[in-house]
C-alpha cells in the first residue's frame, strides 16, 4: 500500500510517501510545498498553490490512501484559522482525487514513531531517518508528514486485525448485547 502523509501549513506543506508491506516501510518521496514567496499575495491565491501542488503529487506518485495532520489550536486565533483553510485546501485536493483521508493528531504521530508523545521536532527527525534507513535527515517539515504517513500504516494494520478478528467472530457476544 502506498500512503501520502500530508503536514499542513500555509507558509510551508510537508509531504511525505511510503510503501508499507507488511510491518516493512520503504520510502519513496518526500519533500514540501511552499508559499513562503507569496506573502502578501491573497490566500486565495496561497490556498490554490497548495491544492495543485497536493494534486500534482497525487498524480505523480499515485497513492492508495492519505494521511493528514489535525490542526491544534494556537494561541493566536488568526493563525490557527489561516493554518485550518491551509489544512482545507489539502483535504480537498485529497477528496477530489478520490482518496481516503486519515487524520492524525501530532501527539498520535510522535507515539507512533518516536514513542512518546512530547518527542522534539529533532526526535522525529531522526526516528523518521531510521525507520526509513534514509542517508540524511528529512527537513522537518517533510519529516512530520512522513511521520504522519508512518502512523498511518501502523494504524492501517491494526485496523485490519481487528477487522479480521471481527469477521472470525471475535467478541460475538458484544454484538447481540450484554449477557449474563
Amino acid at each position: 500500500m502506498r500512503i501520502l502523509g500530508i503536514d499542513p501549513g500555509l507558509q510551508t506543506t510537508g509531504f511525505g510517501v511510503v510503501d508499507a508491506q507488511g510491518h516493512t516501510l520503504h520510502y519513496v518521496a518526500s519533500g514540501t510545498i511552499t508559499t513562503r514567496n507569496m506573502v502578501g499575495q491573497p490566500l486565495a491565491q496561497r490556498l490554490k498553490v497548495l491544492f495543485e501542488g497536493i494534486g500534482e503529487i497525487v498524480t505523480r506518485y499515485q497513492p492508495d490512501a492519505a494521511a493528514v495532520e489535525i490542526v491544534f489550536v494556537n494561541v493566536n486565533p488568526q493563525s490557527t484559522l489561516m493554518l485550518g483553510q491551509a489544512r482545507g485546501a489539502c483535504l480537498t485536493a485529497l477528496v477530489t482525487q478520490q482518496l481516503e483521508v486519515a487524520e492524525y493528531t501530532a501527539l498520535q504521530m510522535k507515539q507512533a514513531v518516536a514513542g512518546h508523545g512530547s518527542a522534539a521536532k529533532a526526535q522525529v527527525q531522526e526516528m523518521v531517518k531510521r525507520l526509513l534507513k534514509l542517508p540524511g535527515l528529512p527537513g522537518p517539515d517533510a519529516a512530520d508528514a512522513l511521520g504522519i504517513a508512518i502512523t498511518h500504516a501502523h494504524a492501517g494494520q491494526s485496523l485490519a486485525r481487528l477487522g479480521d478478528a471481527a469477521r472470525r467472530g471475535a467478541g460475538s457476544a458484544y454484538r447481540q448485547g450484554r449477557t449474563r
